[in-house]
């Protein structure tokens, strides 16, 4: 069953959480797909600077990622003391 997001980050416990996504129905992020043929290498650049430009938006610094061909890992560091000057 899921859990609601409080009860999933603990802040005070560690800042620094690993996540995964992954595409699925044989789909490809990036590289070579060996069943259609096609390369989607061109999206892999395009992806890290989503990535980047997403981290600017939120409280969010990325430590680590890696993508590759049909899913990412990202570690990320929830930084609580920037949202402590935002406005409402």
């Amino acid at each position: 069953m899921a859990k609601p997001r409080n009860s999933l980050i603990s802040l005070e416990d560690t800042p620094y959480y690993h996540v995964v996504s992954r595409c699925v129905r044989r789909s490809f992020l990036c590289g070579l797909d060996t069943f259609s043929g096609k390369n989607f290498e061109h999206r892999r650049q395009g992806s890290a600077d989503r990535l980047m430009l997403l981290a600017t938006a939120f409280s969010i610094e990325i430590a680590s990622y890696t993508i590759l061909s049909n899913h990412y890992h990202l570690v990320l560091c929830a930084n609580d003391r920037a949202t402590q000057h935002w406005s409402m």
